[in-house]
């Protein structure tokens, strides 16, 4: 197919004669219309929108009227027409387009105001059928925007009611559309268009249950735009909806770090949000404590005694209410970030005190849903399921002569869900549902032993009747030996080596018992 663009775009201000509106979202549109009519723009539209912009008084033509041929379809076709569609894409800088406009009577449409049926609210409702999900799937919306956008030189498309106040200023104050908006609003609109059809498209991904699709489709709007990436000569922002998951009430703006710590935080605690009290003490993205407790402030203090250098500049979460108490404990040293459901009365004020803290309510917390995870790699993407493994989906078996005890169940049940965290080669120590001992990110299963004992052991913390999470199996069963020197009674590991037979038998010579769950926990 040959191209025969034209010389140059025209970028002149572009008088706005008729408009054919068309909304779902029909907020704000008598508003629009009004403003239009009032700036002697005639006035096109369709069903409900023509219903609503006359009951406002104002002035409308039906679309039928300018195409000579009635909807059909239950409103199915409606402005799938070449005199809808001619007139939009007419290139009324280009004579020969003028020309043929007017030998086959078409009327050039220099706006068109459109947004589209509410397919993502329609299948957000778990009881949404496939029936209704296509039936609210738009056709002659898109194709009128992507219409309008590809000729927005002569042409303005409005695809929100965000929109209608800039353009009804310029309409207003001008009685045209500046070029500069048309080009805006028109990358604003294959922007809506792509969108609608990557929900689309991921739609039906879910109704065929394809965990990976053949198409990878992502659309998030922005966010925010931050001050710059992990370091400072590289530009960063956030995409998603992460307002309806935090709000940051209190501090400056969020860097692109704080959000990789703050998305570690969520997901850890999600881990413990019908739980007791528990506090969770971040470092660059790494537990360095946690503990639960029967009161929050003690979860505080038995996280903070694991590591007491790490957490200085760090991030703090709870999964209750942020007492006086415990926010008094936590102002001893300077946290970067705290995040909590709720903060009691007088909490926020006096933690607001240290300028430089941020302070983050939880207004939800990430759902175990196996949702896919995304991390660019050299020449696109590596993309699973989020861990969403737990002790209730795994197959625990107790492998050895001696069964845990009630304590050492419960803590291996709590180291369980914090080595899940931390980076690989993790193992952690826990005693009384707290964290006594961290080692993480080490290319050596060994090393990581060792960073964990000797935390322990700098910050006074006796490992003696604690229990040992290992993210993945051990290799060889010196491992268990040196679990065992260093105090450990109980063990969890995925189990899986050759040499399984041979850790066992070292922890029944140890006389400590060990459960196997048949599931790894590496986090890279």
């Amino acid at each position: 197919m040959s191209l025969k663009p034209l010389s140059s775009l025209p970028n002149t201000p572009l008088k706005v004669k008729r408009a054919l509106i068309s909304v779902s979202d029909k907020s704000g549109i008598t508003e629009l219309a009004s403003a239009l009519h009032n700036a002697g723009v005639e006035l096109i539209s369709t069903g409900g929108t023509a219903k609503a912009i006359k009951e406002a008084g104002l002035p409308v033509k039906d679309v039928s009227e300018i195409t000579g041929f009635p909807e059909c379809l239950d409103g199915r076709v409606k402005t799938l027409h070449p005199k809808v569609h001619g007139g939009v894409l007419a290139r009324t800088s280009h004579q020969p387009d003028l020309d043929e406009l007017k030998k086959l009577e078409i009327s050039p449409i220099e706006m068109v105001v459109v947004n589209l049926y509410p397919f993502k609210e329609t299948v957000s409702s778990p009881d949404v059928t496939p029936a209704v999900a296509t039936e609210n799937i738009d056709i002659g919306g898109p194709t009128m925007i992507r219409a309008a956008a590809k000729n927005f030189a002569h042409v303005a498309v409005v695809t929100s009611p965000d929109q209608y106040r800039n353009v009804t200023k310029e309409i207003t104050d001008a009685g045209e559309i500046s070029f500069s908006t048309r080009r805006m609003l028109a990358r604003k609109a294959f922007q809506h268009t792509a969108d609608y059809d990557a929900a689309i498209s991921n739609y039906f991904n879910e109704m065929e249950d394809l965990a990976t699709p053949d198409q990878l489709i992502l659309s998030l709007p922005k966010s925010a735009d931050l001050r710059y990436g992990e370091n400072p000569h590289q530009l960063a922002a956030v995409y998603g909806n992460q307002s309806e998951m935090i709000d940051c009430f209190h501090g400056k703006e969020l860097s692109y770090n704080n959000y990789l710590d703050i998305d570690a935080a969520l997901q850890l605690i999600a881990e413990f949000r019908d739980d007791d009290p528990t506090t969770a003490i971040f470092k660059h993205t790494v537990p360095c404590g946690v503990a639960t407790a029967d009161a929050l402030a003690d979860s505080y203090h038995k996280a903070f005694a694991t590591d007491k250098v790490s957490p200085f500049g760090g991030i703090i979460i709870v999964n209750r209410p942020l007492d006086m108490e415990t926010a008094e404990a936590i102002d001893e040293i300077f946290t970067e970030i705290i995040l909590a459901p709720e903060y009691e009365d007088g909490v926020a004020e006096f933690l607001k005190k240290k300028k430089n803290r941020r302070l983050i309510r939880v207004l939800r917390l990430p759902e175990a849903t196996g949702e896919l995870q995304i991390k660019t790699i050299f020449g696109g993407a590596a993309v699973q399921q989020a861990d969403t493994g737990s002790l209730l989906n795994s197959s625990q078996n107790m492998v050895t002569k001696r069964e845990p005890t009630e304590q050492e169940l419960a803590d291996l049940l709590f180291a369980w869900k914090i080595v899940k965290h931390v980076k690989s080669n993790a193992i952690v120590y826990a005693k009384d549902r707290s964290t006594v001992g961290i080692g993480t990110g080490q290319t050596s299963r060994v090393d990581s032993s060792e960073i964990a004992v000797s935390k322990a052991a700098k910050e006074g913390l006796s490992l003696k009747g604690s229990v040992v999470a290992s993210d993945a199996f051990f290799p060889f069963a010196d491992g268990i030996t040196a679990a065992a020197k260093a105090g450990a009674t109980a063990a969890i590991q995925p189990g899986g080596s050759i040499r399984d037979e041979e850790v066992i038998e070292n922890a029944d010579k140890h006389n400590m018992a060990m459960i196997f769950t048949g599931m790894r926990h590496f986090r890279h």
